[in-house]
């Protein structure tokens, strides 16, 4: 079984609810909310605004002021919810607490529940939330005493069908090699970060001080960035943050390292130029990779740039 559904009891304690072998909707994209147009009155543009009057496909996004409207229509729109994806457990062998939501489905429309995804080893390498709302029931087609169970509402934080070959990856039992993320695109690598923040479900004891190396050959976009230096102070499928706020607060510790310690940027030109127009704070005027190593070098860490 490659999967299990598991709720909270009302102590907190995980409760099985059933093994699953196969999932089918597990990768879905989001369905995209539908176009809005945005009535502007009474303006005084100015800027990029003022220029995009007159030649639009000049118009980009900025952070400078772009001239002054008396009011807007349709921005207090009422909005409709986007619609629930639906998802099916294929072969599942139910417990006793699932056993009785299908004797009284209406019950739980509104309860959720964890999908679990395990991987050749057993280990848990994801979960996700998923709603109890059941549409169907009915023999599996798997066949035997086994069921298969059509939820309303699959979740809304499942993967990217693109992203398949990553969790095929993370199948096999986790990285055991170092740079294995560097092979895909931004978006991979996102899901890669999200894998190994998984992975890492527990706070652990930190050690400090040692030589640590960053393998920057690969760091050529923000994703890249986060998968290198959690493998740098982790190992293989190392986690050490997968953006900024979560990179700040494991310098804080309780992610197995914490400073001081010297970290050995190797290649860093190469992250210094992919990221030189990814600003994460237009006050400081600090392009990513050097609000990074700012950020490191005031909590103590030692940055050698090579």
């Amino acid at each position: 079984m490659k999967y299990l559904l598991v709720r909270e009891d009302e102590e907190g304690e995980e409760q099985l609810w059933a093994r699953c072998a196969a999932v089918e909707g597990l990768f879905v994209d989001p369905v995209p909310p539908p176009r809005e147009a945005l009535t502007l009155r009474g303006c005084a543009p100015a800027g990029s605004l003022r220029d995009a009057v007159h030649r639009p496909e000049l118009f980009t996004r900025t952070n400078a002021t772009a001239g002054h409207c008396l009011a807007v229509d349709g921005l207090f729109a009422a909005r409709q919810e986007p619609a629930k994806i639906p998802m099916e457990l294929i072969g599942c062998e139910p417990t006793e607490p699932l056993l009785s939501v299908l004797r009284r489905p209406r019950r739980w429309e509104r309860a959720g529940a964890e999908l679990w995804t395990l991987d050749r080893t057993g280990r848990r390498m994801a979960c996700h939330d998923v709603g109890l709302g059941i549409e169907g029931v009915r023999p599996s087609v798997l066949g035997g005493a086994l069921i298969d169970i059509t939820l309303t509402d699959g979740g809304d934080n499942r993967p990217s069908p693109a992203t398949r070959t990553v969790w095929e990856a993370w199948y096999q039992g986790g990285p055991t090699a170092p740079n294995q993320w560097a092979s895909y695109t931004s978006q991979g690598r996102a899901e890669w970060l999200r894998l190994t923040l998984q992975a890492t479900r527990a706070r652990r004891p930190d050690r400090s001080g040692g030589v640590h190396h960053l393998d920057g050959r690969y760091v050529t976009d923000e994703p890249g960035l986060h998968c290198a230096l959690g493998e740098a102070l982790a190992g293989p499928g190392g986690y050490f943050g997968w953006g900024w706020s979560a990179f700040r607060d494991c310098l804080c510790g309780g992610f197995g390292v914490a400073p001081p310690f010297t970290l050995i940027w190797h290649d860093a030109g190469l992250a210094r130029q992919a990221l030189a127009d990814v600003v994460y704070d237009p006050g400081d005027q600090l392009s990513y990779f050097e609000e990074v190593v700012q950020a490191l070098e005031s909590s103590g860490v030692t940055v050698v740039l090579e």
